[in-house]
């Protein structure tokens, strides 16, 4: 499924939209066309891109910024705290996802009438995959916090599954941005593989010291409740047979086989391989953790380089 981008007509609104970039050229100026006659400022913070990244940012005026990226809400949280934002509302989007004609249009009508009480706004995400937007097996409609008022908005310390964070009353736009990633597999494989590695850090990171549990009270319900079930009912099942589990829930139980082809493979890769090779390098954490007798963060900074 594609979009037909449409630049709207009226004004843009009081809003600063931050993208975080890697070598984005193939997916940037088609985000960019679809905030273009909404945002009033854009911000591209950038890892070192080698490609066409920074020309295709000057074409849209959008602010580009240099960082070197630790993990996404480092990057996200120096972007905020670095390029001077003083617009009413901010929105966080990625490089491969585009705004909906449906949400620009809501946001046009809805975003300057929202009461002084509302610091948050939830919208739904929609996952495309082979060419296929995938609406079933829990997919969506996912709903996602992506615009907060200025300074009441923050994006939590985690290595995976961060959120962003907002201290007040979150209302919902019940309108989708879309995200639509044109690599190959090989590439998805690949960034699964490095997600992996920073999701079983953080799940290890969680087991030596509870990370912020405190912190969900901010979040909007979806995101607390999916974070409830993660660590209060999926991690304690058994490694392995928990990704399995999960796997059927989704595919059969959510009826992800409805989305065909491209849903079977969808659901086996991320529902059921991603989770599995979390559980293996979870073990293997453990296991290193264990015969070299050292810390998880000696280990980890040993076999991947990070520093936890």
């Amino acid at each position: 499924m594609t979009y037909s981008i449409k630049q709207t007509s009226s004004s843009p609104l009081n809003l600063t939209v931050v993208i975080l970039t890697f070598n984005e050229q193939q997916h940037l100026q088609r985000c960019l066309e679809s905030i273009k006659g909404i945002a009033n400022r854009i911000i591209i913070v950038d890892s070192q891109s080698t490609d066409q990244t920074k020309e295709i940012s000057s074409k849209y005026s959008a602010d580009f910024y240099v960082n070197p990226f630790v993990n996404q809400a480092a990057q996200f949280n120096w972007g905020l705290d670095n390029t001077n934002i003083n617009s009413e509302w901010v929105m966080r989007l990625d490089a491969d996802e585009v705004v909906t004609p449906e949400l620009a249009a809501q946001l046009q009508q809805q975003l300057s009438n929202l009461p002084a009480s509302t610091v948050g706004l939830t919208i739904n995400r929609q996952i495309h995959f082979m060419g296929r937007w995938i609406k079933h097996g829990a997919i969506y409609p996912i709903k996602t916090l992506r615009i907060w008022r200025n300074n009441q908005g923050r994006c939590e310390n985690r290595w995976m599954d961060e959120h962003i964070l907002v201290d007040g009353a979150i209302e919902h736009i019940n309108a989708d941005i879309a995200d639509i990633n044109l690599n190959n597999i090989t590439w998805w494989i690949n960034k699964h593989n490095h997600y992996a590695t920073r999701e079983a850090i953080d799940l290890l990171m969680g087991e030596e010291t509870p990370q912020e549990e405190n912190n969900t009270s901010v979040m909007n319900f979806s995101a607390r409740l999916k974070r409830w079930l993660k660590h209060s009912v999926y991690a304690r099942l058994p490694l392995g047979m928990r990704a399995l589990l999960y796997f059927l829930y989704r595919y059969i139980l959510h009826l992800g086989f409805l989305d065909g082809w491209p849903g079977l493979v969808f659901h086996a890769l991320q529902g059921l391989w991603y989770r599995f090779l979390v559980d293996v390098k979870v073990y293997e954490l453990r296991q290193l953790m264990t015969t070299r007798k050292q810390s998880l963060a000696q280990v980890v900074k040993d076999e991947y380089g990070y520093d936890i």
